[in-house]
């Protein structure tokens, strides 16, 4: 465990945590709202033991996050025209859009969907380990499935233990309500999950299909 605070330092730390994840390691590290869990996101031996240390069932797939919306085209299979202006509007920040999966995403990560969340992270850690690593890494939650999502570094420990290469410790996070996870694949886009960015925000962009109920 090693503490960075707000702006990605120490330096070493980040560079460390990036190696690590190269080498097919996983790294905890503070979102907007959770801790995450991050492993190579184009290594698929690392995806699996990702699944592996969060008892996690392949029947749901794994976001990513990315070091900037300047590398989107090389993960995803066509950019709407919607999505730009939700990008300008809603990145950095906590609203993951789902796209379809370019060549370069492991099924692993759409389970099958054929899709895949995306999100440009508005922490300063977050993004700093994307930008160490080079590639885009896992937005899942630091936890065991089906648990309740950890907000500081000593409940990441407790949670995942040993599975864990390495935790960024960068305080408690907020911790109130994970991302909005918009499905911009589909015309007209479907919020798929309702989170920190609200239905009315984007509904003042776009016009959307609101989420199933029941």
């Amino acid at each position: 465990m090693i503490k960075v605070d707000s702006s990605g330092n120490p330096k070493g730390a980040i560079s460390k945590a990036g190696q690590i994840l190269l080498s097919g390691g996983l790294v905890a590290y503070p979102t907007e709202s959770f801790y995450g869990l991050a492993a190579d996101a184009t290594n698929e031996t690392a995806i699996r033991r990702l699944f592996h240390a969060k008892k996690r069932g392949p029947g749901r797939p794994v976001l990513i996050l990315i070091p900037t919306a300047e590398v989107l085209d090389k993960y995803v299979h066509h950019i709407p025209p919607i999505a730009p202006q939700l990008i300008k509007k809603f990145w950095p920040g906590g609203l993951t859009l789902v796209f379809e999966a370019g060549p370069n995403i492991s099924p692993l990560l759409t389970s099958g969907t054929g899709k895949i969340g995306i999100r440009l992270s508005s922490n300063p850690v977050a993004t700093a380990l994307t930008r160490a690593a080079g590639v885009p890494i896992t937005g899942t939650s630091a936890n065991f499935s089906g648990e309740p999502p950890c907000r500081n570094a000593e409940e990441v420990r407790r949670s995942l233990g040993h599975g864990v290469d390495l935790i960024l410790d960068g305080g408690r996070t907020k911790g109130e309500i994970a991302s909005t996870v918009l499905d911009v694949a589909v015309d007209p886009p479907r919020i798929l999950r309702q989170g920190m960015v609200s239905q009315d925000e984007i509904l003042t962009n776009i016009r959307i299909c609101r989420p199933e109920t029941g």
